[in-house]
């Protein structure tokens, strides 16, 4: 287990420096210092960086961005409630119309975006998108919400969802600004629809059944729970839950073993790259290599305390913003290895997988908090900032 993350590489970007982006992560004390544990990393000396950078645009808070599969357009979502979609190969960019009313704020607004990998080989006109978003509720409640829908796109400067519906809403809405994490992925067998959902800095309901705060749900492409759950006998939206004990995920994939992964944000330290297992609890906020905020001391993962290890732990914290795990052949040397995009690190975070067991094995520092990473038709990595004026760039071997 790592417990402290050293740096390998570290990599700037001079040449397209902007103006410095707005810490779009903070809305509440916690949120602002969960992001903001690891010291920003500066260029130092080491292996020479594989691959080179070269922007692509810039947008307004992007939180994720995904590639339509089997195409070069590239959706980015921008958490004021804006769907931008860029075509990558001639660099146009267009904003896709029919967009949900988002409560935007602090951690909250547009969330993820995902297309179902069996329509890859589909016109993009008529697939299936997926869009996760902060929604209001009654007074002062938000949660997390799942929506399904049709993309009407024709070119792209002429691209709307239409139809979209909720299909799955985080349980209950609670008040606050942090913690929806909102992940969306499939299975690879294309059946089932997993979506992370955050404990909303309430900490407790992650350790309880009966919400689905703290947890990832396994559903059926339409929302509705899918049979075989872990705890579906107890009713109501335990029926739903597939994993619980997290804390923030903001990253999560599967690898070539067909074996889900997650990454998510510890508190003060103890961030946390976990192999997902049904039935499995994996702690918070009664385990954690991290201390709460305060300082108070939160006791550390045991193999006997009866919880799921992490895989790989940082602390100081890499405060991750996503995750995908490799499967091009672009980088060679890259593949199956799990890419991280940081947030208060500043960095992007290359981790071996070993069994059930990860280790980081380099990291490559840039100027700006990283947002979201997605992997290109080609095998290219792009890389998205966070906050505003944030830039996106495309990463090739050198």
């Amino acid at each position: 287990m790592i417990r402290s993350a050293r740096l390998l590489a570290a990599f700037s970007l001079p040449a397209l420096a902007l103006a410095s982006c707005a810490n779009a992560e903070t809305g509440e004390t916690a949120a602002a210092r969960e992001t903001a544990q690891a010291d920003p990393i500066v260029a130092t000396t080491g292996p020479v960086t594989p691959f080179r950078a070269t922007g692509a645009g810039t947008f307004e808070e992007p939180w994720a961005i995904a590639f339509a599969p089997g195409t070069q357009m590239l959706f980015v979502t921008e958490k004021s409630g804006t769907l931008k979609v860029l075509d990558a190969a001639s660099g146009k960019t267009g904003t896709v119309s029919g967009m949900p009313e988002v409560a935007y704020g602090g951690q909250g607004g547009l969330g993820d975006v995902a297309f179902l990998p069996a329509e890859a080989g589909k016109p993009l006109n008529g697939r299936t998108i997926y869009l996760s978003w902060a929604e209001a509720g009654e007074g002062d409640t938000r949660g997390a919400a799942v929506g399904r829908g049709t993309l009407a796109c024709t070119a792209v400067d002429s691209c709307a969802v239409e139809g979209l519906s909720v299909i799955w809403r985080q349980t209950p809405k609670v008040t606050g600004r942090g913690h929806y994490s909102h992940r969306i992925t499939f299975s690879p067998d294309g059946k089932y629809l997993f979506i992370a959902s955050g404990e909303r800095q309430k900490m407790q309901p992650s350790q309880e059944t009966g919400n689905t705060l703290g947890k990832i749900v396994r559903l059926n492409l339409d929302g509705t729970p899918a049979a075989g759950n872990p705890i579906a006998d107890q009713g109501g939206v335990n029926a739903e839950i597939w994993s619980w004990g997290h804390r923030n995920i903001l990253g999560i994939d599967w690898d070539a073993q067909g074996r889900l992964w997650e990454v998510e944000h510890g508190p003060a330290g103890g961030d946390e790259l976990n192999l997902v297992k049904p039935g499995a609890n994996y702690g918070w906020p009664v385990r954690s290599n991290g201390e709460h905020y305060n300082g108070d001391p939160i006791p550390d993962h045991e193999p006997s305390d009866g919880f799921a290890q992490p895989a790989a732990s940082w602390t100081p914290v890499i405060a991750p913003g996503d995750m995908l795990i490799y499967t091009g052949d672009l980088f060679a040397e890259w593949k199956g290895k799990v890419l991280m995009p940081g947030l208060g690190s500043q960095a992007l975070v290359a981790v071996t997988i070993e069994g059930e067991s990860a280790r980081e094995t380099a990291r490559w520092g840039f100027e700006k908090r990283l947002r979201s990473i997605a992997q290109g038709p080609d095998g290219a990595i792009w890389i998205a900032e966070d906050g505003k004026g944030a830039r996106l760039f495309k990463l090739t071997p050198r």
